[in-house]
């Protein structure tokens, strides 16, 4: 019993290091240092794998054109934790970037459902996207609003919506 809860403390440790060094590279990456925000991603799954490190290296590969590369992080990142929603969302995006818009459909419709997820709004916006590229304007319009209504601070949903509604009349 004892060694069960030196072996959890350890790895709560160890999931904190790991958790400080992404924080480090996200820091990095939000001051547009994406070659460092990549090396410190990786320090930080060497030391503790998280989905967040996987997909937030994936989205640095991103910034770099890189986007096989994205997807592929976005992959490892649903293998170590399949509730955060991140993956599946950026792995729509990155399609919808390819102008595979059908194979995204699937990707962000799977991001609707994650457990862990602090903003459903952008699959339903990006899905709005592909709707509104294939020409479904209802359905898109409808993603649309779903993302407003999930938040009420992303205007450019609010603005999609309403670009659209001018369309139809």
């Amino acid at each position: 019993m004892a060694a069960d809860f030196v072996f959890d403390e350890e790895l709560a440790e160890l999931h904190d290091e790991a958790l400080r060094w992404w924080r480090r590279g996200y820091e990095a990456q939000a001051q547009g240092q994406v070659a460092e925000a990549i090396d410190l991603y990786t320090h930080s799954l060497e030391i503790h794998p998280t989905a967040e490190a996987f997909t937030f290296r994936g989205w640095a590969y991103s910034f770099q054109g890189d986007l096989d590369n994205a997807i592929a992080e976005c992959h490892r990142a649903i293998a170590t934790d399949p509730d955060y929603g991140n993956p599946y969302n950026d792995i729509g995006a990155y399609l919808i970037q390819q102008e595979n818009y059908y194979d995204a459909i699937p990707w962000l419709k799977k991001a609707f459902d994650a457990r862990r997820y602090e903003a459903p709004f952008y699959p339903r916006f990006n899905l709005g996207r592909v709707y509104e590229h294939l020409g479904d304007v209802m359905q898109a319009m409808r993603l649309y609003k779903e993302a407003y209504d999930l938040n009420n601070d992303y205007k450019q949903a609010l603005q999609a919506f309403r670009r659209l509604q001018q369309k139809l009349n």
